[in-house]
């Protein structure tokens, strides 16, 4: 394996002059005695050398040029780094040749993605550069997918330890959310559709549901675009943004795992919007809000201020029944909690975390590409609740 500590840094955190990347920043000056060596890193010293100030980091902080537009930029960045952090999306726009050069180097990468087409595009392109090198590619180490992936983890795990097999039907359910998406979300958001209008075949990767699962198809999953109430739970439930991406990469989990989740697993993201009237009609307005791509959304760069991302916070809960009815005997609930606005606050924690996980706990992954679940499993579940802020929780109860 080329990915060796003899490099100059540990970690190289590629757009540290954008919003996320500053947030990413200062979430590490906050991590004392990690024993790693980390990097800013974008395509202008000046801006670096601002933000490194403004953010109270210490004059000595080494400032990288990373430019993965140009070639001998990325050559030299994978000479002198184990790992990249990269908060530079769309990705699809600006992360080929990144994902590309790390595959082929030998050097990990994390990044955010939720773009599902282009990452099985790059699973296509360079999946077996990545396992020759020994590079480990982790997609999706943000607010998508880490809660919904881990929390699928730790349901699964003690669905076997209680009742000896994994839940066929498992049901994501946001009960509660605070914050806002990201500016990178939405322009992920455009550039998904931008492409499925104009690159064939990337709309029947959107949907298809083991779009992240090359070669294997599974059981029929429930749309989840529609209203709908909820029998069991008394409660109406509305489609959930960011289903279209953390489904398929819980199912590529469970396919790296082995189908250690079984090859039949049903999974489902929804917003729970509440009881009765009320809640139908939140449910309603909730499915007819297109707000998020629309021009007047948020932009790449911008985002809430440092009060608005602490009084933010998230709360989901994963039903799991080894009834495939969902609501039968032997049902489970675990409940995931963020301590911070999903998108932003708890995003840039949870992207740290992952890259030391990787580097420090994760060493015998082997070189490809993954989801954080299956190149990191309960390690990061571990890191998350002792330094993120992060809370995952069996509730024998279901409590909505």
């Amino acid at each position: 394996m080329t990915n060796t500590p003899t490099k100059e840094f540990d970690i190289v955190i590629h757009g540290a002059t954008g919003f996320t990347g500053r947030l990413v920043v200062e979430y590490l000056l906050t991590r004392k005695n990690t024993g790693l060596r980390w990097a800013m890193g974008g395509r202008s010293l000046g801006k670096l050398a601002a933000v490194r100030d403004e953010v109270g980091a210490p004059a000595d902080t080494p400032l990288v040029v990373t430019d993965s537009a140009d070639a001998a930029s990325l050559g030299a960045l994978m000479a002198r780094t184990r790992l990249v952090l990269t908060t530079v999306g769309p990705y699809q726009l600006y992360g080929n040749e990144l994902v590309k050069a790390c595959a082929e180097s030998g050097v990990d990468y994390v990044d955010l993605c939720g773009e599902p087409a282009w990452m099985r595009q790059m699973i296509d392109a360079h999946e077996a550069a990545a396992k020759a090198s020994g590079a480990r590619i982790v997609f999706s180490c943000g607010f998508d997918s880490i809660p919904f992936d881990l929390g699928m983890l730790v349901l699964q795990t003690e669905m076997i330890r209680r009742f000896g097999a994994p839940a066929p039907r498992v049901r994501g359910r946001v009960r509660k959310m605070k914050g806002t998406f990201s500016g990178g979300t939405a322009a992920s958001l455009k550039a998904t559709m931008a492409a499925a209008a104009t690159q064939p075949g990337v709309q029947d990767l959107l949907r298809n549901p083991f779009s992240l699962t090359p070669g294997f198809e599974g059981p029929r999953q429930p749309s989840g675009n529609k209203p709908m109430l909820e029998e069991d739970l008394g409660l109406w439930v509305a489609p959930f943004v960011m289903a279209a991406i953390n489904t398929r990469n819980v199912h590529r989990s469970n396919f790296l795992l082995g189908h250690a989740w079984g090859t039949h697993l049903v999974y489902d993201e929804m917003m729970i919007a509440g009881a009765g009237e009320k809640g139908e009609t939140v449910a309603k307005a909730i499915a007819a809000d297109k707000s998020l791509g629309s021009e007047d959304g948020p932009k790449p760069g911008e985002g809430p201020s440092r009060a608005e991302r602490d009084a933010g916070f998230y709360d989901v809960m994963f039903i799991g029944s080894a009834d495939e009815s969902g609501t039968g005997a032997n049902t489970l609930t675990v409940g995931v909690k963020g301590d911070r606005d999903p998108g932003y606050g708890s995003t840039s924690k949870m992207i740290a975390e992952s890259a030391m996980c990787l580097l420090q706990d994760a060493t015998a992954t082997q070189g490809g590409i993954w989801t954080p679940a299956s190149a990191m499993g309960y390690a990061l579940v571990n890191r998350l609740q002792t330094h993120a802020g992060i809370q995952f929780a069996v509730e024998d109860k279901q409590a909505a």
